[in-house]
């Protein structure tokens, strides 16, 4: 599989071409001399881990950065993408894994934001054509949803939807999308694959970033590959196997089946929710975390997941129940429960994980502020050893502790969020969805750091929306159910199986 054979096409000429395109930030070289086409109707699979340089790519494509060097050639001319505006011009819409919504504006103002249809009355909008146009949109895409709903009262698979609608309402011609499925239940991911099968047969070519292999193999075309910002390898799928693609990905061999230790007698009871319910919608929950063990929380997205984690970190109010932690019961905000010992790894680590303009060290030592300079006087020198320590012990990738975070990768994002509440020696590890986003090698490395940190005597809280990394890693589960625990599975009951029985919504 070398790099310089050509991959057949059924057009000669493609769509949109990039040819030797470098970037570089301080201190980091993103893209180094990459090249990528897109043919007509294909579905073009972006793989590599986070860091390797696939959204810079895509944000050089979609005019959001100016690359260093490089050409671009569209329908075989050469041409300039210097802007957002020259790239939508081209045709050329992105749905980044982060999304560009306004909060407080309703779906269908986000949806064509820009880019309203003018009124009769000059400085007014054309509503009633906003809002056919709206309609149209989301019954393309098969959501189902009143669009004037104003989007932060969405959930996050919602809000995805709202971006992917976004991205069609444009007319795109080429269709960058960054794990687009990342937050979607299984009948939205339904949907969506049914979505880039039209697509295809009107001539729309999609470049589809994943980091799930079955996505690769289900929709791709072709797929190229990327590994420390260059260019690796280009195949298509029938010519190349998931370990090969892993190791074309990372370099190394990696375990794909996530192994452990599972707790055979695991410790002391850590965390006790009784009768737990609140005004996000859960109600009655009952959950034991002991030590040594990681429990899994699943269900279908939507079914109460995050908002039990919520309600047990104190970041949403609790109307009835009683959460007992480390033999005491607990209320109050998350600072609280943060100095008794729990820790929260957010499922939206961007907005509530992370101070994005403040340093990669500035965030690591936040959660441990108290811990690491009980005297009040803040020691630059004793932040900075704690950060050296904890970027070498979880393989952060950043050129320095200086570094801000919000220029790091996902999957180095993600570790610093972790590493944050490692400094602040908690005994508790709420991760909800810890691998959102993050490439296979990044997953195997975050498990082992899971299973290391309950096999030092804390324990874990786990949700997950795959289900396969639940039965892999978990050592027992709680499966909800329309805010309600719909059951609980032992290890010997814990199969995908049993966990969709558990969960589904019945009639």
């Amino acid at each position: 599989m070398s790099g310089a054979l050509p991959i057949e096409v059924t057009s000669p000429t493609p769509l949109l071409e990039l040819r030797g395109i470098s970037k570089e930030f301080p201190g980091v070289k993103a893209l180094d001399d990459v090249s990528f086409a897109v043919y007509p109707g294909e579905v073009h699979m972006l793989l590599g881990e986070n860091g390797a340089g696939k959204s810079t790519l895509m944000k050089v494509l979609c005019g959001a950065y100016s690359a260093d060097a490089g050409e671009f050639y569209h329908e075989g001319k050469r041409v300039a993408i210097s802007s957002t505006a020259d790239a939508q011009k081209l045709g050329i819409a992105v749905i980044f894994q982060e999304f560009s919504l306004v909060p407080y504006l309703d779906i269908t103002q986000n949806i064509f934001l820009g880019r309203e249809p003018r009124g009769r009355i000059p400085g007014t909008i054309d509503r009633r054509k906003i809002l056919a146009d709206a309609k149209r949109v989301l019954g393309t895409i098969g959501f189902d949803i009143d669009h004037s709903t104003i989007v932060d009262k969405l959930g996050v698979a919602q809000q995805q939807m709202v971006e992917i609608a976004k991205a069609i309402s444009q007319n795109a011609r080429i269709l960058v999308m960054d794990e687009p499925t990342a937050a979607l239940s299984d009948r939205e991911t339904e949907l969506l694959f049914e979505l880039i099968a039209r697509l295809k047969a009107d001539g729309v070519s999609i470049v589809y970033i994943s980091h799930r292999m079955a996505e690769v193999f289900a929709l791709g075309d072709r797929i190229t590959v990327l590994r420390d910002g260059r260019r690796i390898d280009g195949v298509r799928p029938a010519d190349v196997t998931p370990d090969q693609l892993v190791r074309m990905m990372v370099g190394r061999n990696i375990d794909m089946t996530y192994p452990r230790h599972f707790a055979d007698k695991p410790g002391e009871l850590l965390l006790e929710v009784k009768g737990l319910s609140s005004s996000t919608g859960i109600s009655d929950i009952n959950i034991e975390v002991r030590r040594g063990e990681i429990v899994g929380l699943c269900g279908l997205v939507g079914s109460g997941r995050s908002e039990v984690a919520r309600a047990i970190f104190g970041a949403d109010p609790v109307t009835s129940g009683e959460i007992i932690f480390d033999g005491k019961t607990i209320s109050g905000e998350p600072d609280l429960a943060a100095r008794r010992g729990i820790a929260l790894i957010p499922e939206s680590r961007k907005s509530e994980g992370l101070a994005l303009l403040r340093s990669v060290s500035d965030n690591l030592v936040v959660s441990a502020l108290r811990k690491l300079f009980p005297s009040g006087l803040f020691d630059q020198r004793a932040a900075q050893r704690t950060s050296d320590g904890l970027i070498r012990q979880l393989r952060i990738a950043t050129p320095s502790v200086r570094q801000t975070v919000g220029l790091l990768s996902g999957g180095n994002q993600q570790k610093v969020v972790i590493g944050k509440w490692l400094a602040a020696g908690s005994k508790l590890f709420i991760f909800d969805e810890p691998t959102r986003g993050i490439d296979i090698g990044a997953k195997s490395e975050i498990f082992a750091l899971i299973d290391r940190l309950v096999a030092e005597g804390a324990a874990a809280l786990m949700i997950s929306s795959e289900q396969i990394e639940i039965c892999h890693v978990c050592d027992r589960a709680y499966v909800m159910r329309e805010g309600r625990i719909a059951g609980h599975l032992t290890r010997h009951e814990l199969t995908e199986e049993n966990i969709v029985r558990l969960g589904m919504h019945h009639a």
